[in-house]
């Protein structure tokens, strides 16, 4: 594999985290709103777990993937990515990366966001590139927009 020079600030990891608790709170909102529409799941004994219904969960996983696949796809930006000025490139360092890489790199999420998101954050400090894992999967980059 051959290393390629890069255009584009990739020294953003600060950035990251706030765009990653950004859309952190969208989901938190998003989540609280389908717990109104599909109601909230008990155990054994009536005791309410305030979790969503099983419904309600696969409607909110179906939007998170859709959001990142979508958006980082299309755009290469999500909200938090949007409100703090950076976006997900191609390794090159051109155009959006596509539905494809972005689906890498939305499934990659979940080893990525072990830990909340520690696993992640490690491996963006240890790259030379600062990519976390979808990223290196997926040969994206996230960059100043």
């Amino acid at each position: 594999m051959t290393y390629t020079q890069v255009s584009g600030d990739v020294k953003v990891t600060g950035r990251r985290v706030v765009a990653t608790i950004i859309d952190g709170i969208i989901f938190g909102i998003l989540s609280s709103i389908l717990t109104a529409v599909f109601g909230t799941r008990s155990n054994a004994s009536g005791f309410n777990l305030t979790k969503l219904s099983t419904g309600g969960s696969f409607v909110l996983l179906v939007v998170v993937l859709l959001y990142y696949v979508l958006m980082e796809g299309m755009l290469g930006r999500t909200v938090g990515k949007m409100a703090t000025g950076i976006k997900v490139v191609r390794e090159d360092g051109t155009t959006p990366p596509g539905a494809g890489a972005a689906l890498i790199r939305t499934l990659l999420r979940i080893i990525d966001g072990l830990f909340g998101y520690l696993v992640g954050f490690i491996i963006v400090l240890a790259s030379d590139r600062r990519r976390r894992l979808g990223d290196m999967a997926a040969r994206t980059q996230v960059v100043r927009a």
